[in-house]
């Protein structure tokens, strides 16, 4: 049985992915080293489903596309930033936003990959863009450094118009994503 590690995300549109990349550019500079996420691996997860028989993904993406037919586009904006598990104890920078229109998504989502024999997701999603793993935690002036810049971060909202199953390849240089299927949206 073939097995693939796979997510639910929405992709962030080429332009704005490079955009976020050149402002992250000026504040990346100033900070403690970190491994800061590739500019191709913006993507807003939805769901991570873990390492599953592939010929169950491709039953769960149909399911999946079944359960969203109809459901509208969501709008998406990007703009301020965090870190988990917490400022105090800095592990993941992120950059947050809103959205409007998700929770159709996330609901359709619960409902397809219970094929997977996955439960439905046991808290709340919250929109979270990584942008960098850090190496060590950050000190309190390079935290506030990060947050101020997530702060004053200004890009245009979109409207994800579908939502992506991405399968996951851990190479050494880092993850490789691939398309496994799209699912348009209304």
């Amino acid at each position: 049985m073939e097995i693939a590690r796979a997510f639910v995300a929405i992709e962030v549109p080429r332009d704005l992915r490079q955009a976020l990349a050149d402002s992250r550019r000026e504040v990346e500079e100033r900070l403690p080293r970190a491994r800061w996420v590739r500019v191709e691996n913006q993507h807003l997860t939805l769901r991570f489903l873990g390492e599953v028989p592939r010929d169950g993904l491709e039953t769960m993406a149909e399911r999946l596309a079944a359960d969203l037919k109809g459901v509208p586009a969501v709008t998406v904006s990007l703009g301020g930033a965090g870190f988990f598990p917490s400022p105090s104890r800095p592990r993941v920078a992120w950059v947050g936003g809103e959205t409007v229109g998700i929770e159709a998504v996330l609901e359709g989502i619960d409902k397809a990959v219970s094929v997977l024999q996955l439960e439905p997701r046991d808290k709340p999603w919250a929109l979270h863009l990584t942008q960098a793993r850090l190496v060590r935690p950050w000190r309190a002036g390079a935290v506030r450094a990060f947050l101020d810049w997530g702060q004053a971060l200004r890009l245009p909202q979109f409207q994800a118009r579908e939502v992506v199953v991405f399968t996951s390849e851990l190479r050494r240089g880092g993850a490789v994503y691939t398309h496994f299927e799209r699912i348009r949206l209304a």
